[in-house]
Protein backbone atom coordinates (compact mmCIF):
# COMPACT_ATOMS: atom_id res chain seq x y z
CA UNK A 1 0.00 0.00 0.00
CA UNK A 2 3.01 2.36 0.88
CA UNK A 3 4.46 1.44 -2.10
CA UNK A 4 0.95 2.37 -4.02
CA UNK A 5 0.38 5.51 -2.62
CA UNK A 6 4.05 6.91 -3.55
CA UNK A 7 3.41 6.03 -7.19
CA UNK A 8 0.25 8.48 -7.08
CA UNK A 9 2.66 11.10 -5.34
CA UNK A 10 5.41 10.47 -7.92
CA UNK A 11 2.67 11.30 -10.79
CA UNK A 12 1.27 15.04 -9.41
CA UNK A 13 -1.31 16.64 -11.65
CA UNK A 14 -0.52 16.73 -15.39
CA UNK A 15 0.85 19.91 -16.25
CA UNK A 16 0.77 22.14 -19.40
CA UNK A 17 2.88 19.88 -21.73
CA UNK A 18 1.59 16.64 -20.35
CA UNK A 19 4.98 15.67 -19.52
CA UNK A 20 6.13 14.40 -16.00
CA UNK A 21 10.03 15.33 -16.64
CA UNK A 22 8.51 19.44 -16.73
CA UNK A 23 6.01 18.23 -13.76
CA UNK A 24 6.85 20.13 -10.03
CA UNK A 25 5.57 17.07 -8.16
CA UNK A 26 7.35 14.85 -10.35
CA UNK A 27 10.51 16.51 -10.39
CA UNK A 28 10.35 17.33 -6.56
CA UNK A 29 9.71 13.30 -6.20
CA UNK A 30 12.39 12.62 -8.21
CA UNK A 31 15.01 15.14 -5.63
CA UNK A 32 13.26 13.26 -3.00
CA UNK A 33 14.20 10.08 -4.02
CA UNK A 34 18.18 10.76 -5.03
CA UNK A 35 18.58 12.07 -1.55
CA UNK A 36 17.05 9.03 -0.06
CA UNK A 37 19.62 7.13 -2.30
CA UNK A 38 22.67 8.98 -1.31
CA UNK A 39 21.38 8.64 2.38
CA UNK A 40 21.18 5.20 2.48
CA UNK A 41 24.16 4.36 0.69
CA UNK A 42 26.38 7.01 3.16
CA UNK A 43 26.55 3.81 5.26
CA UNK A 44 28.62 2.14 2.65
CA UNK A 45 31.69 4.19 4.99
CA UNK A 46 31.57 1.74 7.43
CA UNK A 47 34.14 -0.37 5.24
CA UNK A 48 37.26 -0.20 6.26
CA UNK A 49 39.24 0.97 4.13
CA UNK A 50 37.81 0.49 1.34
CA UNK A 51 33.28 0.65 0.69
CA UNK A 52 31.21 -2.17 3.05
CA UNK A 53 28.41 -3.74 0.84
CA UNK A 54 25.09 -3.38 2.09
CA UNK A 55 22.08 -5.48 3.10
CA UNK A 56 18.83 -4.77 2.24
CA UNK A 57 18.25 -2.92 5.90
CA UNK A 58 21.78 -1.21 4.72
CA UNK A 59 23.55 -3.18 7.62
CA UNK A 60 27.28 -4.35 5.76
CA UNK A 61 27.70 -7.73 4.39
CA UNK A 62 30.40 -9.59 6.29
CA UNK A 63 32.62 -9.66 3.35
CA UNK A 64 36.33 -7.45 2.56
CA UNK A 65 36.06 -8.16 -0.88
CA UNK A 66 36.12 -4.97 -3.02
CA UNK A 67 35.52 -5.03 -6.44
CA UNK A 68 36.95 -2.19 -9.09
CA UNK A 69 33.18 -1.54 -10.28
CA UNK A 70 32.07 -0.95 -6.80
CA UNK A 71 34.88 1.40 -5.51
CA UNK A 72 34.83 3.30 -8.80
CA UNK A 73 30.75 3.75 -9.54
CA UNK A 74 30.72 4.64 -5.52
CA UNK A 75 33.01 7.58 -6.59
CA UNK A 76 31.23 8.56 -9.84
CA UNK A 77 27.72 8.61 -7.87
CA UNK A 78 29.15 10.54 -4.57
CA UNK A 79 30.59 13.14 -7.24
CA UNK A 80 27.09 13.35 -8.62
CA UNK A 81 26.31 13.59 -4.66
CA UNK A 82 28.66 16.89 -4.84
CA UNK A 83 27.42 18.63 -7.33
CA UNK A 84 23.82 17.91 -5.70
CA UNK A 85 24.83 19.56 -2.40
CA UNK A 86 24.72 16.40 -0.73
CA UNK A 87 25.87 16.84 2.85
CA UNK A 88 29.19 14.27 3.09
CA UNK A 89 29.59 13.90 -0.41
CA UNK A 90 32.84 15.55 -0.75
CA UNK A 91 33.88 12.98 1.97
CA UNK A 92 33.31 9.78 0.41
CA UNK A 93 34.77 11.08 -2.86
CA UNK A 94 37.89 11.57 -1.16
CA UNK A 95 37.80 7.89 0.98
CA UNK A 96 37.00 6.15 -2.57
CA UNK A 97 39.91 8.06 -4.50
CA UNK A 98 42.02 7.49 -1.64
CA UNK A 99 41.32 3.69 -2.14
CA UNK A 100 41.40 3.44 -5.38
CA UNK A 101 44.92 4.63 -5.69
CA UNK A 102 46.14 3.89 -2.65
CA UNK A 103 44.94 -0.16 -3.32
CA UNK A 104 43.43 -0.67 -6.36
CA UNK A 105 46.41 1.09 -8.42
CA UNK A 106 48.94 -1.85 -9.35
CA UNK A 107 52.28 -0.33 -8.37
CA UNK A 108 54.32 -2.81 -9.37
CA UNK A 109 52.82 -3.73 -12.90
CA UNK A 110 50.85 -0.16 -13.39
CA UNK A 111 47.12 -0.55 -14.07
CA UNK A 112 44.07 -1.27 -11.56
CA UNK A 113 43.51 -4.45 -10.30
CA UNK A 114 39.87 -6.14 -10.47
CA UNK A 115 38.91 -6.88 -6.48
CA UNK A 116 41.10 -6.87 -2.78
CA UNK A 117 40.63 -8.20 0.40
CA UNK A 118 41.44 -8.00 4.10
CA UNK A 119 45.15 -9.75 3.10
CA UNK A 120 45.69 -7.03 0.14
CA UNK A 121 45.18 -8.35 -3.94
CA UNK A 122 42.19 -10.99 -4.14
CA UNK A 123 42.11 -11.00 -8.41
CA UNK A 124 44.86 -9.10 -10.15
CA UNK A 125 43.40 -9.68 -13.56
CA UNK A 126 43.48 -6.42 -15.85
CA UNK A 127 39.60 -5.77 -16.78
CA UNK A 128 38.73 -3.09 -19.29
CA UNK A 129 35.37 -2.89 -18.27
CA UNK A 130 37.07 -1.93 -14.65
CA UNK A 131 39.32 0.78 -16.39
CA UNK A 132 36.91 2.19 -17.93
CA UNK A 133 35.05 2.77 -14.77
CA UNK A 134 38.36 4.24 -13.53
CA UNK A 135 38.00 6.97 -16.26
CA UNK A 136 34.23 7.46 -15.37
CA UNK A 137 35.05 8.14 -11.76
CA UNK A 138 37.88 10.79 -12.36
CA UNK A 139 35.99 12.70 -14.79
CA UNK A 140 33.06 12.84 -12.04
CA UNK A 141 35.63 13.71 -9.43
CA UNK A 142 36.90 16.48 -11.65
CA UNK A 143 32.89 18.09 -12.27
CA UNK A 144 33.39 17.59 -8.49
CA UNK A 145 36.44 19.50 -7.47
CA UNK A 146 38.53 17.10 -6.46
CA UNK A 147 42.02 18.19 -6.84
CA UNK A 148 43.28 14.47 -7.49
CA UNK A 149 41.09 14.39 -10.50
CA UNK A 150 43.38 15.66 -13.11
CA UNK A 151 46.40 13.51 -12.04
CA UNK A 152 43.88 10.12 -12.09
CA UNK A 153 42.24 11.21 -15.77
CA UNK A 154 45.97 11.29 -16.99
CA UNK A 155 46.94 8.32 -15.48
CA UNK A 156 44.29 6.00 -16.49
CA UNK A 157 44.07 7.38 -19.94
CA UNK A 158 47.34 6.06 -20.61
CA UNK A 159 47.11 3.04 -19.36
CA UNK A 160 43.45 2.59 -21.62
CA UNK A 161 45.70 3.97 -24.49
CA UNK A 162 48.71 1.46 -23.76
CA UNK A 163 46.80 -2.00 -23.01
CA UNK A 164 43.26 -1.80 -24.21
CA UNK A 165 42.94 0.79 -27.16
CA UNK A 166 42.50 -1.31 -30.64
CA UNK A 167 43.19 1.88 -33.28
CA UNK A 168 42.53 -0.49 -36.23
CA UNK A 169 39.03 -1.57 -35.02
CA UNK A 170 38.72 1.36 -33.20
CA UNK A 171 37.32 -0.21 -30.17
CA UNK A 172 38.81 -1.70 -26.49
CA UNK A 173 39.74 -5.35 -25.89
CA UNK A 174 38.97 -7.04 -23.13
CA UNK A 175 41.26 -8.36 -20.29
CA UNK A 176 44.65 -9.34 -19.35
CA UNK A 177 46.06 -10.86 -16.45
CA UNK A 178 47.75 -8.66 -14.01
CA UNK A 179 51.53 -8.37 -15.81
CA UNK A 180 49.94 -7.58 -19.21
CA UNK A 181 50.78 -10.73 -20.21
CA UNK A 182 47.31 -12.59 -22.19
CA UNK A 183 44.23 -13.44 -20.32
CA UNK A 184 41.79 -14.20 -23.41
CA UNK A 185 41.02 -13.51 -26.98
CA UNK A 186 37.55 -12.26 -25.66
CA UNK A 187 36.25 -8.87 -27.22
CA UNK A 188 32.91 -7.82 -25.75
CA UNK A 189 29.99 -5.06 -26.16
CA UNK A 190 30.00 -4.21 -21.96
CA UNK A 191 33.44 -2.86 -21.64
CA UNK A 192 32.99 -0.62 -24.57
CA UNK A 193 29.67 0.54 -23.66
CA UNK A 194 30.96 1.60 -20.97
CA UNK A 195 33.59 3.00 -22.41
CA UNK A 196 31.68 5.25 -24.12
CA UNK A 197 30.01 6.81 -20.99
CA UNK A 198 33.48 7.01 -19.53
CA UNK A 199 35.28 8.78 -22.75
CA UNK A 200 31.86 11.33 -22.85
CA UNK A 201 32.37 12.02 -19.25
CA UNK A 202 36.06 12.63 -19.50
CA UNK A 203 35.38 14.94 -22.88
CA UNK A 204 32.87 16.87 -20.66
CA UNK A 205 35.23 17.01 -18.04
CA UNK A 206 38.16 17.95 -19.93
CA UNK A 207 37.27 19.66 -23.57
CA UNK A 208 39.55 16.86 -24.87
CA UNK A 209 38.54 16.01 -28.45
CA UNK A 210 40.35 12.77 -28.50
CA UNK A 211 37.71 11.07 -26.27
CA UNK A 212 34.76 12.55 -28.32
CA UNK A 213 35.92 11.05 -31.58
CA UNK A 214 37.07 7.92 -29.96
CA UNK A 215 33.46 7.55 -28.39
CA UNK A 216 32.26 7.99 -31.79
CA UNK A 217 34.37 5.03 -33.24
CA UNK A 218 32.99 2.73 -31.06
CA UNK A 219 29.35 3.63 -31.16
CA UNK A 220 29.51 3.51 -34.88
CA UNK A 221 31.11 -0.22 -34.74
CA UNK A 222 27.77 -0.89 -32.09
CA UNK A 223 25.23 1.06 -33.20
CA UNK A 224 26.13 2.01 -37.04
CA UNK A 225 27.38 -1.45 -38.00
CA UNK A 226 26.38 -4.58 -35.58
CA UNK A 227 22.71 -3.27 -34.59
CA UNK A 228 21.47 -2.95 -37.78
CA UNK A 229 22.45 -6.49 -39.09
CA UNK A 230 20.68 -8.11 -35.95
CA UNK A 231 17.59 -6.62 -36.30
CA UNK A 232 18.78 -3.90 -34.08
CA UNK A 233 19.64 -6.84 -31.01
CA UNK A 234 23.38 -6.15 -29.77
CA UNK A 235 25.79 -9.04 -29.98
CA UNK A 236 27.19 -8.83 -26.76
CA UNK A 237 30.25 -11.07 -27.37
CA UNK A 238 32.75 -11.51 -30.10
CA UNK A 239 36.18 -13.04 -31.01
CA UNK A 240 39.31 -11.26 -31.45
CA UNK A 241 39.01 -10.23 -35.29
CA UNK A 242 35.49 -8.92 -33.99
CA UNK A 243 33.18 -10.91 -35.55
CA UNK A 244 30.44 -12.34 -33.83
CA UNK A 245 30.40 -15.40 -31.24
CA UNK A 246 26.94 -16.40 -30.98
CA UNK A 247 28.03 -19.02 -29.11
CA UNK A 248 29.42 -17.57 -26.02
CA UNK A 249 28.32 -18.40 -22.43
CA UNK A 250 30.29 -16.75 -19.70
CA UNK A 251 29.88 -15.20 -16.50
CA UNK A 252 26.18 -14.64 -15.56
CA UNK A 253 26.50 -11.61 -13.88
CA UNK A 254 28.37 -9.42 -16.54
CA UNK A 255 28.56 -11.54 -19.51
CA UNK A 256 26.00 -13.57 -20.16
CA UNK A 257 24.73 -15.39 -23.12
CA UNK A 258 22.47 -13.94 -25.89
CA UNK A 259 21.73 -10.32 -25.62
CA UNK A 260 21.09 -8.10 -23.35
CA UNK A 261 18.25 -5.69 -23.71
CA UNK A 262 19.28 -3.25 -20.77
CA UNK A 263 22.30 -2.31 -22.63
CA UNK A 264 20.34 -1.32 -26.13
CA UNK A 265 18.82 1.36 -23.46
CA UNK A 266 22.29 2.04 -22.27
CA UNK A 267 24.30 2.39 -25.63
CA UNK A 268 20.87 4.04 -27.28
CA UNK A 269 20.92 6.69 -24.61
CA UNK A 270 24.88 7.35 -24.94
CA UNK A 271 24.33 7.70 -28.73
CA UNK A 272 21.96 10.32 -28.42
CA UNK A 273 24.23 11.86 -25.38
CA UNK A 274 27.62 11.58 -27.96
CA UNK A 275 25.10 13.34 -30.74
CA UNK A 276 24.32 16.24 -28.55
CA UNK A 277 27.81 17.14 -27.59
CA UNK A 278 29.23 16.93 -31.39
CA UNK A 279 26.91 19.54 -31.93
CA UNK A 280 24.00 17.71 -33.48
CA UNK A 281 24.99 17.22 -36.64
CA UNK A 282 22.97 15.92 -39.41
CA UNK A 283 23.36 12.20 -38.83
CA UNK A 284 21.01 9.52 -38.69
CA UNK A 285 22.16 8.98 -34.68
CA UNK A 286 18.65 9.86 -33.82
CA UNK A 287 17.20 7.33 -35.58
CA UNK A 288 19.50 4.43 -34.41
CA UNK A 289 19.02 5.48 -30.42
CA UNK A 290 15.39 5.41 -31.77
CA UNK A 291 15.68 2.15 -33.18
CA UNK A 292 17.53 0.35 -30.51
CA UNK A 293 15.87 1.73 -27.06
CA UNK A 294 12.08 0.82 -29.29
CA UNK A 295 13.67 -2.63 -30.34
CA UNK A 296 14.37 -3.59 -26.62
CA UNK A 297 11.26 -2.03 -24.96
CA UNK A 298 9.62 -4.33 -27.74
CA UNK A 299 11.55 -7.40 -27.00
CA UNK A 300 12.11 -7.57 -23.71
CA UNK A 301 8.85 -6.13 -21.66
CA UNK A 302 7.19 -9.24 -19.55
CA UNK A 303 3.68 -9.74 -19.64
CA UNK A 304 3.39 -8.77 -15.55
CA UNK A 305 6.07 -6.01 -16.04
CA UNK A 306 9.90 -5.50 -15.39
CA UNK A 307 12.04 -6.49 -18.36
CA UNK A 308 13.60 -9.82 -19.43
CA UNK A 309 17.37 -10.09 -18.31
CA UNK A 310 18.37 -11.80 -21.77
CA UNK A 311 16.72 -12.45 -25.18
CA UNK A 312 17.92 -15.02 -27.91
CA UNK A 313 18.83 -13.90 -30.96
CA UNK A 314 15.40 -13.82 -32.46
CA UNK A 315 14.13 -11.18 -29.75
CA UNK A 316 12.77 -14.33 -27.79
CA UNK A 317 13.32 -14.70 -23.99
CA UNK A 318 16.43 -16.45 -22.59
CA UNK A 319 16.44 -15.45 -19.18
CA UNK A 320 13.21 -13.81 -17.59
CA UNK A 321 14.58 -12.83 -14.26
CA UNK A 322 13.69 -9.37 -13.58
CA UNK A 323 16.33 -6.94 -12.28
CA UNK A 324 16.19 -3.64 -11.14
CA UNK A 325 18.93 -1.63 -13.47
CA UNK A 326 17.40 -2.37 -17.32
CA UNK A 327 14.68 -0.61 -15.96
CA UNK A 328 16.42 2.45 -14.34
CA UNK A 329 18.89 1.95 -17.69
CA UNK A 330 15.21 2.00 -19.56
CA UNK A 331 13.98 5.24 -17.81
CA UNK A 332 17.04 7.22 -18.76
CA UNK A 333 16.76 5.93 -22.45
CA UNK A 334 13.19 7.35 -22.45
CA UNK A 335 13.78 10.61 -20.64
CA UNK A 336 16.46 11.58 -23.41
CA UNK A 337 13.82 10.38 -25.97
CA UNK A 338 11.07 12.84 -24.45
CA UNK A 339 13.85 15.89 -24.31
CA UNK A 340 13.87 15.48 -28.04
CA UNK A 341 10.66 14.75 -29.13
CA UNK A 342 7.62 15.36 -26.80
CA UNK A 343 6.16 11.73 -27.83
CA UNK A 344 3.00 9.99 -26.45
CA UNK A 345 4.11 7.32 -26.20
CA UNK A 346 7.68 7.72 -24.82
CA UNK A 347 5.30 9.53 -21.77
CA UNK A 348 3.19 6.24 -21.67
CA UNK A 349 6.78 4.29 -21.17
CA UNK A 350 8.17 7.14 -18.58
CA UNK A 351 5.29 6.53 -16.51
CA UNK A 352 4.88 3.04 -16.54
CA UNK A 353 8.37 2.59 -16.07
CA UNK A 354 8.60 4.66 -12.88
CA UNK A 355 5.34 3.39 -11.86
CA UNK A 356 6.62 -0.03 -12.02
CA UNK A 357 10.24 0.30 -10.28
CA UNK A 358 7.73 2.63 -7.03
CA UNK A 359 5.69 -0.47 -6.63
CA UNK A 360 8.07 -2.98 -6.64
CA UNK A 361 11.84 -2.41 -6.87
CA UNK A 362 11.93 0.64 -5.00
CA UNK A 363 12.14 0.42 -0.74
CA UNK A 364 10.25 2.55 0.62
CA UNK A 365 10.79 1.27 4.27
CA UNK A 366 14.80 1.22 4.79
CA UNK A 367 15.51 3.17 1.13
CA UNK A 368 17.57 1.98 -1.94
CA UNK A 369 16.03 -0.52 -4.86
CA UNK A 370 15.96 -4.14 -4.61
CA UNK A 371 18.06 -5.54 -6.80
CA UNK A 372 15.74 -8.44 -7.97
CA UNK A 373 12.09 -9.53 -8.12
CA UNK A 374 10.41 -12.97 -8.46
CA UNK A 375 7.77 -13.96 -10.43
CA UNK A 376 5.05 -12.47 -7.96
CA UNK A 377 6.78 -9.13 -8.15
CA UNK A 378 8.63 -9.56 -4.31
CA UNK A 379 12.14 -8.71 -3.47
CA UNK A 380 14.05 -12.21 -4.05
CA UNK A 381 17.81 -13.36 -3.71
CA UNK A 382 19.56 -13.41 -6.81
CA UNK A 383 22.92 -13.20 -8.26
CA UNK A 384 23.51 -10.22 -6.69
CA UNK A 385 24.12 -9.83 -2.69
CA UNK A 386 22.22 -7.04 -0.93
CA UNK A 387 22.34 -3.85 -2.46
CA UNK A 388 24.63 -4.15 -4.85
CA UNK A 389 25.07 -0.27 -6.14
CA UNK A 390 23.75 2.96 -6.45
CA UNK A 391 25.06 3.71 -9.01
CA UNK A 392 22.10 3.24 -11.59
CA UNK A 393 19.12 4.21 -9.47
CA UNK A 394 20.58 7.24 -8.82
CA UNK A 395 20.97 7.96 -12.09
CA UNK A 396 17.61 7.57 -12.75
CA UNK A 397 16.11 10.01 -10.39
CA UNK A 398 19.25 12.36 -11.81
CA UNK A 399 19.28 12.46 -15.43
CA UNK A 400 15.59 13.18 -15.97
CA UNK A 401 16.27 16.41 -13.10
CA UNK A 402 18.75 17.65 -15.31
CA UNK A 403 16.58 18.65 -18.62
CA UNK A 404 19.40 17.97 -20.61
CA UNK A 405 20.83 15.47 -23.03
CA UNK A 406 24.64 16.01 -22.17
CA UNK A 407 26.36 17.93 -19.99
CA UNK A 408 23.39 17.28 -17.34
CA UNK A 409 25.28 18.74 -14.20
CA UNK A 410 24.82 22.38 -16.05
CA UNK A 411 21.17 21.25 -16.31
CA UNK A 412 20.89 20.77 -12.64
CA UNK A 413 22.25 24.23 -11.07
CA UNK A 414 19.94 25.67 -13.57
CA UNK A 415 16.40 23.67 -13.40
CA UNK A 416 16.44 22.12 -9.68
Amino acid sequence: MKAQQTSRAAAGPVNASGLWLHDDTHRSWLRSQSETLLSFFDASMQGAPGFALLDHDGTPLQTDVQELHTTTRMIHSYALGVLRCHAGAEQIVDHGMAYLTGHHKDRLHGGYVWSLDGDGIADGTKLAYGHVFVLLAASSAKLAGHPDADALIDDISQVLVQHYWEDDAGLFSDEWNRDWTPFSSYRGMNANMHGVEALLAAYEATGRELYLTRAERILDFFTGQMAPQAAWRLPEHYHQDWSVDRGYAGNHMFRPAGTTPGHSFELGRLLLQHWDLAGRPATDAPYRGRKLIGQALEDAWLPDGGFAYTLNFDGSVADASRFWWPVTEAINAVATLLLLEENPADEAWYRKLWGFADQTFIDHEHGGWFPAIDADGAPTSSIFAGKPDIYHALQACLFPLSGRVSRMAQGWRSHS
